[in-house]
């Protein structure tokens, strides 16, 4: 088996889980964590007209998301303060930096690299320069930029076209949801799925590429 590229899901791989802290915050308000990650996120599965999905595609700011969201939580009868939900994200005690130096590993061996996120514009320049991207990766694929997130198909394609690669077979998928990672397999990719702690992932694609 021969890898030429390896893509990289941004949040909940190279930083701790979204979905966690919503989790988190839904808990310490005595709500429903499922339930409260689908207010929020809206059913990630699937790309709808949810406002955080609109978001992620660059259709919303992220005031008028927010303005949507917390509209729907007050309907709820739900308290939502996204500064408080995020402020959850800070620190969860797992070291991350093991995946940077795996990427730039990679890199330094001749496998090209791209990060696929879903992500919102007014983000942008601060997760990129916190992870110094434009080093890391030979590509950027980002959802709010192009239009388009995952688990849309297309994105994936997107991804493979700017690292050169026209066999999915020889790209490899990692992301922390699991249904972005079937997306990824559906295409003809390998997929990883990455859990809290990222180690168990890079050791499985350690096997993949054969690096032991």
């Amino acid at each position: 088996m021969e890898i030429d590229a390896v893509l990289w899901d941004y949040g909940g791989v190279f930083t701790p889980s979204p979905f966690d802290a919503a989790r988190a915050y839904a808990r310490s308000q005595g709500t429903d964590s499922d339930g409260f990650v689908r207010m929020v996120f809206g059913s990630y599965e699937a790309d709808t007209e949810h406002p955080w999905h609109r978001l992620e595609r660059g259709e919303l700011s992220f005031t008028d998301a927010l303005i949507e969201i917390g509209a729907d939580a007050d309907a709820a009868g739900v308290r939502f303060d996204i500064g408080e939900m995020f402020a959850t994200m800070a620190d969860d005690g797992v070291d991350r930096t093991v995946v940077v130096d795996y990427v730039r590993t990679l890199r330094a061996g001749g496998f090209r690299t791209a990060v696929v996120t879903n992500n919102i514009r007014e983000y942008g320049d601060a997760w990129r320069r916190q992870l110094d991207a434009d080093t890391l990766f030979d590509a950027v694929v980002d959802s709010c930029l192009e239009g388009v997130r995952k688990p849309n198909p297309a994105i994936y394609q997107m991804a493979l076209e700017r690292v050169g690669v026209s066999d999915p077979s020889r790209a490899v998928f990692l992301d922390d949801f699991e249904h972005n990672v079937i997306t990824a397999r559906g295409l003809g990719l390998h997929g990883i799925v990455v859990g809290p702690d990222p180690s168990a992932a890079l050791a499985q694609l350690d096997v993949l590429l054969a690096r032991i």
